[in-house]
């Protein structure tokens, strides 16, 4: 793989070219275009990070062309789809948050593919038929969470309470308590469920106060369901000595705290999506669903301290959500 920086324009910050081949002179004949916030790198820790290594891994191991566009946050990306899409890019993923921007450069380039991997189509105010969504069923991972946290809590004497900490109460925030808390039930029916926001997804000094009522509330476990706010909330629970829950990625790289991780797998609709262009099978016109059945949610690492007979009973409860035994509350 070769990376070759160059700009694009005044309004994109940078841009990369990664090519699958490393022959000087040889082209691939696809062509996929991702369009990411300046400053973000690939990396497997962090949300916006994981598709981006995803992108690059796949345009390596599928021998295809990709440029990476790097946008300002604060600017429109507009300028950078329409670009790629001038140029006719056989697949434009939008790995920026102004997902509504895809909506009107779709319609001008109705011939061009276009992919959100982190939002169905129903998230634009118009999506045409070139445009593919992405639907992740976090709740099912939250489910998977929950259980294992009431299971665990459950070997404390006196009452047993586990929490969360959401940012904003929304969708993309309850979708993952809603599974937590069911889960939760399903392993321990008079367990408590505490559930506070922090209004906030980047300060973590705002999330560790919200756990840390939590905690003298008596959780013995809670849940970080507000991104790099959330980090306050791990790190309450490790001062106070009780279990946290990551969300998004596997945070057990945090420490002996961690419990494990509700994770959705980001970087999967990008490596499955240029797979199935190069197969000549990639479709638009509908959202992909991701669950646990096809590995697009699950849970990271779980800590060595969990016994083997509750990874067991975990387990089983995947399989039977997996096969539609279990149905997990959604959220819409």
């Amino acid at each position: 793989m070769r990376a070759v920086p160059f700009a694009l324009a005044a309004l994109f910050v940078t841009a990369l070219m990664l090519a699958g081949s490393d022959g000087a002179t040889a082209k691939p004949q696809l062509r996929i275009g991702y369009v990411v916030a300046a400053g973000m790198v690939p990396s497997d820790r962090n949300l916006f990070g994981l598709p981006l290594l995803g992108f690059v891994q796949a345009v390596k191991k599928f021998d295809v062309e990709g440029r990476v566009v790097y946008v300002s946050p604060n600017q429109d990306p507009t300028a950078a789809l329409e670009s790629l899409a001038r140029q006719r890019y056989d697949l434009i993923i939008m790995g920026f948050p102004g997902v509504q921007a895809v909506g009107g450069v779709a319609r001008k380039f109705p011939g061009v593919k276009f992919l959100l991997p982190d939002n169905p189509r129903a998230d634009l105010r118009h999506a045409g038929a070139n445009v593919q969504g992405t639907v992740f069923r976090a709740e099912e991972a939250g489910y998977l969470a929950g259980y294992l946290a009431a299971l665990m809590d459950a070997r404390r004497t006196g009452k047993h309470v586990i929490s969360s900490v959401g940012g904003f109460k929304f969708s993309g925030v309850t979708r993952w308590i809603v599974g937590y808390n069911a889960g939760a039930r399903k392993a321990d029916p008079d367990v408590v469920n505490l559930t506070g926001y922090s209004q906030d997804f980047a300060n973590p000094a705002k999330c560790r106060t919200v756990a840390l009522s939590q905690i003298a509330q008596g959780s013995g476990v809670v849940f970080n369901v507000a991104g790099a706010c959330g980090l306050g909330t791990l790190e309450a629970a490790r001062e106070e000595n009780v279990w946290g829950v990551g969300v998004d990625i596997d945070q057990s790289f945090l420490g002996k705290h961690i419990l494990t991780s509700a994770i959705i797998n980001w970087d999967k609709p990008v490596v499955d999506a240029i797979r199935r262009l190069v197969q000549g099978t990639f479709t638009t016109g509908a959202d992909t669903i991701y669950s646990l059945q096809n590995g697009g949610v699950g849970l990271g690492k779980i800590s060595p301290l969990v016994p083997r007979s509750f990874v067991r009973r975990l387990n089983e409860i995947r399989r039977q959500i997996a096969a539609g035994a279990i149905k997990v509350p959604r959220v819409t």
